[in-house]
């Protein structure tokens, strides 16, 4: 048995030593307090007892449903009276097809499931882009062009998910038994989030808006997000008089004094990276001037709930810059450029020999210049797509850069690029280009 999450999570925070993962994902349940319990996995399951049936927040992930569904079932066999999607991210909902097997097989009623009322328009637009969702997964944890058919076959929102039964606009407060749950919606890591007070346990469902890392705010393939109502919404919880505060992610923490300062450091780190890069773009600097002059501390990023090991402040610097000034970057030349074919070309031209450009990407790799490297490299192939020793360098380039990295994000999407040119050099790689006929 692992050890318990709150105990976990007092030592890391209390000294500051972040001593291993802290999402541990095995599908054991631990009690939290009396009636209330969390199955550990790819996102948790938080229960708490009513007396009257047990309130549940997330299902986890589609493959993880049943095993959550089995641990909860040794805590208690009371029906599940309510399933509270703290947001519509698969690996929150994906799991919820397990809960109404669970109470068929039991002569239970189907748990009633909640959401916030942005959730079912997220479950439409899943649908409508399945193939491009299952295929930004698949690169996001560095899967290769050559598999994007075979993920692109079943549907990115599995059938068996539950769509809501009831959702609510700001506020909503469910009763079961004698007990009320509070529910908030806000706005951070998704437009649909709901984070939920249950006075009676002193306690604080958070979804996703804490989650033992930096936030997640800059995914570089997905829909906008909200970093100062996400700030917002911290600081709302930290209001309340918690005592047991429990993200979908990550470990549980108790202690009213620990879990406030824990929100409010988060609050104040988003709130401070808005106003730097705000500042310079209010002064009239470019994206390319504010990503590499705008910084989190490191004394910050070494706090062990802070980590950049998800999500980095570099990419939530260019959702920053997304959300108030727009996708140009302020570059004249990439407000309409050419494409990548035609850049790599001419500098092949203009240096006389592909292999002058792959030795230069390789002198740069060597030399800890990984940016300028990846860059090169990339318009090598751009220029000549079959080129072996292109895309044999480009193997060694991209894997010298995954190891210095360290968001999953980043880390996952230059393991891509090597799963791309080795599929390229074995002859499998499929002919992606995308083209409109307007004839």
């Amino acid at each position: 048995m692992s050890e318990h999450p709150v105990d976990l999570s007092t030592r890391i925070i209390d000294t500051g030593v972040l001593e291993g993962p802290v999402n541990r994902m095995n599908e054991e349940l631990s009690e939290l307090a009396d009636g209330v319990a969390i199955v550990e996995s790819f996102s948790h399951s938080i229960a708490v007892d009513t007396g009257a049936g047990l309130v549940v927040f997330d299902a986890s992930v589609v493959n993880k449903g049943r095993a959550v569904v089995e641990a909860l079932r040794s805590w208690s066999t009371e029906p599940v009276d309510s399933l509270v999607y703290t947001h519509g991210h698969l690996d929150h909902v994906g799991g919820s097809g397990a809960f109404a097997d669970d109470g068929e097989r039991r002569g239970q009623s189907r748990p009633r499931v909640i959401s916030h009322e942005a959730l079912p328009p997220r479950f439409a637009r899943y649908r409508d882009t399945s193939g491009y969702n299952r295929v930004i997964n698949l690169r996001q944890f560095g899967g290769a062009a050559t598999d994007m058919a075979k993920a692109t076959e079943r549907p990115f929102l599995p059938e068996s998910v539950l769509d809501p039964d009831v959702t609510y606009d700001d506020q909503m407060t469910i009763t079961v038994g004698d007990t009320d749950f509070e529910l908030n919606h806000c706005l951070g890591e998704t437009d649909d989030h709901t984070w939920t007070w249950v006075p009676d346990h002193k306690l604080i469902t958070a979804g996703d808006q804490f989650i033992w890392m930096f936030p997640n705010f800059g995914n570089p393939q997905k829909v906008q997000r909200y970093p100062l109502e996400w700030a917002q919404s911290l600081r709302a919880m930290a209001a309340k008089d918690v005592e047991l505060f429990v993200p979908s992610h990550g470990l549980a923490i108790a202690g009213h004094e620990r879990i406030t300062t824990c929100l409010i450091t988060v609050a104040e780190t988003l709130e401070k990276l808005v106003a730097d890069v705000v500042d310079a773009m209010n002064s009239g600097a470019v994206l390319d001037d504010i990503l590499h002059s705008v910084k989190v501390s490191d004394d910050k990023l070494g706090i062990p709930y802070l980590v950049p090991m998800y999500d980095e402040p570099e990419f939530v610097v260019r959702n920053i810059w997304r959300l108030y000034g727009g996708w140009w970057d302020g570059a004249p030349a990439r407000l309409k450029p050419p494409a990548d074919e035609a850049v790599g070309s001419e500098i092949v031209d203009l240096v006389g020999d592909i292999e002058l450009v792959v030795a230069r990407a390789q002198q740069r790799s060597s030399e800890g210049d990984h940016r300028l490297a990846c860059h090169l490299i990339d318009m090598a192939i751009a220029a000549e797509p079959e080129s072996r020793s292109a895309h044999e360098a480009r193997i060694e380039i991209y894997t010298a850069r995954r190891a210095v990295e360290t968001s999953l994000m980043a880390k996952g999407i230059f393991k891509g690029a090597v799963s791309d040119s080795q599929a390229a050099i074995s002859g499998e790689l499929p002919d992606t280009k995308f083209v409109v006929n307007l004839d």
